[in-house]
C-alpha cells in the first residue's frame, strides 16, 4: 500500500512490539526501553542545537559571505537537509536499532557497506562532541571575560573545556532516564531562549540594521575572490548546525515505539531547528552596530559582542548563560548519542577493545565504557586547538564531513535496492525516491564542498584539515578491516553465540 509522508505521522498505525523486533534483526535487549517520543525528538533537536551551531559559527559566517549568505544559507540548506532527514527516517523506520547508519548500510549494501559506513558516522559524532563542548567552552570564556576580566587564552580554554567533557560523562553515567528528561527540558530551553534573544535584541536597542543589509549584505574575507566559492564556503554554519539528527535513531533501542517515533524525532527536530534558527539568525544580524568591531571582538565571539553592544554587560551576560545552557545541553545528548554508537559497533566487534567497549552497567543500562570513551577521544581531537587559531573551524568540519557521507549512504542503498527494501510503519510512499536522490545528490555535493579551503592563501594554519581527517580515517578503517573483518558483523552476517548473548544482557560484556 503507498503510502504519503504527511499520513504516515499519524496513520494510527499499531505500536510494534519493539523488543519482539529487535530480536529479529539480531539482537538480544540489553538496554532500557525508558525514553518516550517527545525524549527522542528532544535528543536529536538537543543536538542540533541552534543555539549552539548558529552561535559558535556566528563569526565565521561574518567574514564567509556575511549577512546575505547566513540567512538565505540557512533557508537554502535547511530544505535539503530536511529531505535528507526525511530519506534517512524511512530507513530509521525499518532498522531502529543503537548502530542505526552502519547497520542500515550493512543490511542494504553488505558488511564492507556497513563498516565504512560506521567509520565515518563515529568520526562525526566524534567530531561533534569536541565541536560542540569547545564552543560551549568559548562562550563560558566570554562571560567570565564580561564578569571577572578573565582572559580567554587558549589554555585556559581547553581546561574549561575538560571539565565539561567530565561534566557530560558523569551525567551520562546515571542512566538514558536523566538523559531524557535533560533534553526534554533542553527543548523548551532553546526555544523560549531564542525568543528572549529575538525579542531583547528587536526591543531594547535603539539602532538596528536595515532589511537591505540583513538580506543582501555580501562580505569576504576569505582571501578568495570568487563570491560562488566564498558564498558555498558559507554554508558551513548551517550545515554544521544541521548535524546530530540521526541521535533519533541511535537511541532507538531505548525509545518506545521506536520504528516510528525515530522516524518522527529525526524529522520533527530538523523543521523545528530549521524555522527557529532562521528567527536567530535574523535577530541577531539585525542587531549588529558596528560590523568590524563585532567581528573582531575581545571576547572571542561575535555574538556576544552583539549582545554587548545591544543589551549592555548586565543584558548580555544574562544572555550568555542562556547560551552556555543550552551548549551543555546539546554536548550532553551528544555524548549520549555517540557512547550508543560505540557501544553497538562494539557489539558488532568492529573497534580495536570492543570487549571494552560494549560493556553495558546492570544497575543503569548505559555502556559506561562506551561514554568515557567518547569524551576522551573528543578531547584528544579538539587538543590542536591549543596551537592554532584556525583549528575550531577544522573540527567543525571534521564533524560535517564524517557524518554528512554517513547520512547518504543508507539511503542511496535502500534507493539502489528498490522493491527488495521493505518499509517500516513509517514510509514517504511515492515521494521515497525524488526525496531519496535529492538527499544524496546534495549530501554527494557538500561532501566535496567541505574538504576545499577556507582560506586564502592556504597555510599550514589556513589549511582545511577536513580532507585529511577523512583520509586518515578511511585509511585506519581499510587497515583494521584486514585484521577485525572475520569477526565483524551484524547478526545476519557474524551471529553471537548463546553464550555471548546471555553476557551481553547481564552487563558481563
Amino acid at each position: 500500500m503507498s503510502r504519503t509522508p504527511e499520513p504516515s505521522l499519524s496513520s494510527g498505525v499499531p505500536p510494534q512490539d519493539e523488543e519482539r523486533r529487535l530480536r529479529e534483526l539480531g539482537y538480544r535487549p540489553v538496554l532500557a526501553r525508558r525514553m518516550g517520543g517527545f525524549g527522542n525528538f528532544a535528543i536529536s533537536f538537543s543536538v542540533i542545537s541552534i543555539l549552539s551551531g548558529c552561535m559558535t559559527l556566528y563569526g565565521f559566517g561574518m567574514g564567509a559571505g556575511g549577512p546575505a549568505v547566513m540567512l538565505w544559507g540557512w533557508a537554502g540548506v535547511g530544505l535539503f537537509v530536511l529531505c535528507v532527514g526525511l530519506a534517512l527516517a524511512e530507513v530509521t523506520s525499518a532498522y531502529p536499532t543503537s548502530g542505526a547508519l552502519y547497520y542500515m548500510a550493512d543490511r542494504l549494501g553488505g558488511r564492507r557497506w556497513g563498516w565504512y559506513t560506521g567509520w565515518l558516522n563515529l568520526l562525526g559524532l566524534l567530531g561533534a562532541i569536541a565541536g560542540i563542548d569547545y564552543g560551549a567552552a568559548l562562550f563560558a570564556g566570554a562571560f567570565a571575560n564580561l564578569q571577572w576580566g578573565f582572559e580567554p587564552t587558549p589554555g585556559k580554554t581547553m581546561l574549561i573545556f575538560v571539565a565539561i567533557l567530565l561534566l557530560h560523562a558523569v551525567l551520562n553515567l546515571f542512566g538514558v532516564r536523566l538523559v531524557s528528561v535533560l533534553n526534554s527540558v533542553s527543548v523548551w530551553w532553546h526555544l523560549i531562549g531564542v525568543a528572549l534573544i529575538v525579542g531583547a535584541l528587536w526591543i531594547v536597542p535603539d539602532h538596528h540594521q536595515s532589511s537591505s543589509f540583513v538580506f543582501t549584505e555580501f562580505v569576504n574575507d576569505t582571501g578568495w575572490h570568487n563570491p560562488v566559492y566564498v558564498a558555498a564556503i558559507g554554508l558551513l554554519l548551517a550545515q554544521y548546525t544541521f548535524c546530530g539528527y540521526d541521535a533519533s535513531a541511535h537511541l532507538s533501542e531505548e525509545t518506545s515505539n521506536a520504528s516510528v517515533s525515530a522516524a518522527k524525532g529525526i524529522v520533527r527536530s530538523i523543521w523545528v531547528s530549521w524555522i527557529a534558527g532562521f528567527v536567530l539568525l535574523m535577530g541577531l544580524t539585525f542587531a549588529i552596530q558596528d560590523y568590524d568591531a563585532t567581528r573582531n571582538s575581545a571576547t572571542g565571539v561575535p555574538p556576544a559582542q552583539i549582545l554587548i553592544d545591544g543589551l549592555g554587560t548586565d543584558g548580555a551576560s544574562a544572555l550568555l548563560i542562556v547560551v552556555i545552557v543550552a551548549q551543555l545541553f546539546c554536548g550532553n545528548a551528544e555524548v549520549a548519542a555517540a557512547s550508543r554508537m560505540v557501544f553497538a559497533f562494539s557489539r558488532d566487534k568492529a573497534l580495536p577493545g570492543s570487549v571494552l567497549w560494549r560493556k553495558v552497567s546492570a544497575r543503569t543500562q548505559t555502556p559506561v565504557a562506551a561514554v568515557w570513551l567518547s569524551v576522551t577521544v573528543a578531547g584528544v581531537l579538539a587538543l590542536p586547538s591549543l596551537y592554532s587559531a584556525t583549528a575550531y573551524g577544522a573540527v567543525t568540519a571534521i564533524n560535517v564531513i564524517g557524518i554528512t557521507p554517513a547520512y547518504a549512504i543508507p539511503v542511496f542503498l535502500r534507493l539502489r535496492a528498490g522493491s527488495r527494501f521493505q518499509p517500516g510503519p513509517w514510509s514517504l510512499g511515492r515521494w521515497s525516491r525524488p526525496i531519496g536522490w535529492t538527499a544524496v545528490v546534495w549530501v554527494a555535493g557538500v561532501t566535496v564542498l567541505f574538504c576545499l579551503p577556507q582560506s586564502s592563501p592556504v597555510t599550514v594554519d589556513t589549511m582545511n584539515y577536513a580532507s585529511v581527517a577523512l583520509a586518515v580515517v578511511l585509511f585506519l578503517a581499510t587497515v583494521w578491516w584486514f585484521v577485525a573483518r572475520r569477526s565483524y558483523g551484524t547478526p545476519t552476517t557474524a551471529a553471537y553465540s548463546d553464550r555471548e548473548q546471555a553476557e551481553l544482557a547481564e552487563g558481563i560484556v
